[in-house]
Formats: structure tokens, C-alpha cells, sequence
């Protein structure tokens, strides 16, 4: 069987690299196609995964998102067409969802964001059958025009699909000139250029900015502080305002490898503080946007805290990393959480292949 993946993110970098190893051990032949976006691109190049660059990244403004992904529409069905795949497989991409209908190809789709409302109108109502976690329930999907029936449930968060053969990197610590003995906080950014954040407040970057300065104005000189931007434009703002008092990665980096050595995440998205959490790092969630169904299930758990304030952030973050009673608590039932969780992958894979 010939099988497409469009993969556009960090994220998909990740599950993907997972999945595209399974099929091929399947017997299977993979083609993998993704665009010109720097985050993106490095993981896949860190993960080894090779692909096809077609398109690129529409930015923050809206009308560039709807060129950028018309033209990706068009050069996709070239490059998908004469590859000729059995089934295409995205997290919700809807340049590969519009081109596997036109090409007559089924479409099978996985996601954990029915909040991102623009790429599921796209992209639920031309799949074949949509795979999710547990926790978000069928009524979120089926406002998209999907039927029950058609949606799949894994007993799992996304990063189940990574974590689950991960092998620590212990030259990553060293490569950021980490000390293993102090506490380290891992700040990410918020998703400025995300469709389903472009109307919110256009300071999102503000509140890591103010984060990152208070735990600074603590005089907490013993905390290290690592900040993992999602765009070039951020990284250099953050330099440019603290200098060497934050380390800012100019490349993407095994961020698996950094969480298990962190003693706090202080997380503006969702993947990376579902990772964080399902690590055993005590995870501050400052997520711009409505909680999504992940976010709250984290929060049942006890393993997020939703916190917007900077001042209070920046406090409970130091007070956290202080605190190797309770990182430990919170590793136990991070441990507890995790355990009965099953491979994503191998759910997707084994409903395909039947």
C-alpha cells in the first residue's frame, strides 16, 4: 500500500516520524510531504524523516494564509498525483484533505483540536474517518458533518505516539549550556500567527515577555531559564530583552530530552505542555485562546495550572522549582496518569491496514 502523509507542524514532525517507521515496517511505501516552515522542517531533519518541502507557511495575516494555501493546493496535486498514493493521511491539513478528494484518494484524518474551527471546516467533512484522544467528546466533532460512526477514539494524548520508544539525548543539556544541578524553567511561546488566535490580543508575546522579567526581577540568579520560541522574529525579541540571562535556542532541539531535566514548564500552547505533563514536569499553562478538552483533562488530573497573570506565574514557577517534594508528588501522578494509555499509532495503523 502507498501511503501519503502531509505533515506541518512540530507535532506532526513527531507522531509522524513514529508512524511512518510502523508502515513501512508494514511493508508499506510512504511518501511525506510537508512546507517551508523552520520548525517543522528542523524536527523532521532532527527525526530523520525524510520529505517532500511544497508550499509555505501563510504567516499572521489571513489573506496570505488563503494564497499561500491555494498555491500549496496546486502544487500538492502535482506531486501527490504522480506518486499516486492508496490513502492520504494529516492532522487536519486542508490542502491535503482538498487534494485527496479531488484525486479521489481517501483521506483519514487525526486531531485534538476541534477549537481550531477554521482547518476542521476544511478538512472533518472530506475524511474518510477522523482519530482523536478519549477526551474530547463526539458532540465536538460532529458539528464538522461527521457521523459518530466515522470517529475514532484512542485511549491517549498525541504525545503518547513519541514518548512511548524516546531515548534521551544527553548532549542536550550540554549543547545549551545547562547546569544539571540548578533548577531550569522552560518557557514556550504562545501561536501568534495561529487562525484560531489571529483575532485575540495582538500582544500574545507579551505575557512570556513579562514571565520571563519577573522571575529575572526575583533575583533568583540560581534559576536558569530556556525559552523555545516558535518563530525566528520571537527568539530575537527575546535576546535582544534579557541577553544572556535566558538561554534562547537558535534551532529547534530534542525537547524531550530538556523536560526531563526541567523543573518547571511554562507553556502558551498545547502539545508541548501535554508533553511537559505526561514527562512528570510540573506544567503552568498561560494559553491565550478558550481551555481546549485536553487542557481541562490535564487540569482534572491535577497535572496544569491555568494561571494568566505574569507576577503570579513567575512566583509559582520559582516556588515550584524549589520544591523537589512537590516535583516528585507531581511525577507520581503524571506516572499514574500515563500508565494505561495506549500507542496512537497502533490504533490508526491497525483500523487502516484492516
Amino acid at each position: 500500500m502507498k501511503v501519503w502523509l502531509d505533515v506541518l507542524t512540530p507535532k506532526q514532525a513527531n507522531f509522524f516520524s513514529k508512524f511512518n517507521d510502523r508502515l513501512i515496517s508494514k511493508g508499506c511505501k510512504t511518501l511525506v510531504t510537508t512546507r517551508r516552515y523552520r520548525e517543522a522542517n528542523e524536527l523532521l531533519e532532527l527525526r530523520g524523516l525524510k520529505s517532500v518541502a511544497v508550499g509555505s507557511h501563510g504567516g499572521g495575516q489571513l489573506k496570505n494564509k488563503l494564497l499561500e494555501s491555494s498555491k500549496r493546493v496546486i502544487a500538492l496535486a502535482e506531486v501527490v498525483d504522480a506518486y499516486g498514493p492508496d490513502i492520504a493521511i494529516s492532522f487536519s491539513s486542508p490542502e491535503a484533505a482538498r487534494v485527496a478528494f479531488g484525486l479521489k484518494i481517501p483521506h483519514y484524518c487525526v486531531s485534538d483540536s476541534p477549537h481550531a474551527e477554521a482547518v476542521c471546516r476544511l478538512t472533518i467533512p472530506l475524511s474518510k474517518k477522523l482519530f482523536t484522544p478519549w477526551v474530547i467528546p463526539i458532540y465536538a466533532w460532529k458539528r464538522y458533518g461527521i457521523n459518530a460512526r466515522d470517529i475514532i477514539k484512542y485511549r491517549a494524548l498525541d504525545p503518547m505516539a513519541w514518548l512511548y520508544s524516546h531515548k534521551k539525548n544527553p548532549k542536550t543539556l550540554d549543547e545549551l549550556g545547562l547546569d544539571p544541578s540548578k533548577p531550569v524553567v522552560v518557557v514556550r511561546t504562545s501561536e501568534e500567527f495561529a487562525a484560531y488566535l489571529i483575532d485575540r490580543s495582538a500582544s500574545k508575546l507579551s505575557t512570556a515577555i513579562d514571565v520571563v522579567g519577573k522571575i529575572i526581577d526575583l533575583n533568583d540568579t540560581a534559576t536558569q531559564i530556556v525559552v523555545l520560541p516558535r518563530y525566528i522574529e520571537q527568539g530575537d525579541k527575546f535576546r535582544r530583552k534579557f541577553g544572556n540571562r535566558v538561554m534562547v535556542p537558535e534551532h529547534i532541539i530534542d525537547s524531550i530530552s530538556l523536560f526531563q531535566a526541567a523543573s518547571v514548564f511554562i507553556g502558551g500552547g498545547g502539545t508541548m505542555s501535554a508533553e511537559a505533563a505526561m514527562l512528570g514536569v510540573p506544567v503552568i499553562s498561560y494559553y491565550p485562546g478558550e481551555q481546549t478538552f485536553v487542557e481541562r483533562s490535564l487540569m482534572r488530573y491535577g497535572l496544569v495550572e491555568r494561571i494568566l497573570d505574569p507576577g503570579r506565574i513567575a512566583n509559582r514557577a520559582v516556588s515550584i522549582s524549589k520544591s523537589q517534594e512537590f516535583r516528585e508528588f507531581y511525577q507520581a501522578k503524571s506516572s499514574k496518569f500515563v500508565h494505561n494509555m495506549e500507542d496512537p499509532v497502533k490504533v490508526i495503523l491497525n483500523r487502516i491496514l484492516k
